[in-house]
């Protein structure tokens, strides 16, 4: 997997999370630990803590944790909490309206969203505590 894609970031970070679940981690130390910037890790991690997969603690001792036991989190609500999808939303472009074009994306859309889902039934069946049980 690329390190420079939000999912690998994602879940590298909350495999190692797993180790100590309730353990603050601060961007910072993410951050040099994957080697990103702290602003990288933040948008990342916010999205986490939007989808209930983390929680955060403001201020000088504060830092991110898992909000939930890491065999309850599977690798498909990583996935879904960043929101990123194999299939472009088709838009409503009617100034530029050919034919062609429209029945591609149409075509493309649709076997994108069949692959995106069989992904997510895989990535469903795997959980971030048996990617730390299998690193260590």
């Amino acid at each position: 997997m690329k390190r420079n894609s939000r999912l690998s970031l994602a879940l590298h970070t909350l495999s190692h999370m797993a180790h100590a679940p309730d353990n603050l981690r601060k961007s910072a130390d993410i951050a040099a630990h994957a080697g990103t910037n702290p602003v990288v890790v933040r948008r990342v991690l916010g999205s986490l803590r939007q989808a209930g997969l983390l929680v955060s603690e403001a201020g000088h001792s504060g830092g991110w944790r898992l909000a939930r036991p890491p065999q309850e989190i599977t690798l498909a609500d990583v996935y879904l909490a960043l929101d990123e999808r194999l299939a472009a939303p088709k838009t409503d472009d009617t100034a530029h309206s050919c034919n062609v074009e429209h029945v591609l994306h149409d075509r493309v859309s649709k076997v994108m969203a069949e692959v995106e889902q069989t992904l997510i039934q895989k990535l469903s069946e795997t959980t971030i505590l048996e990617i730390r049980d299998s690193a260590d």
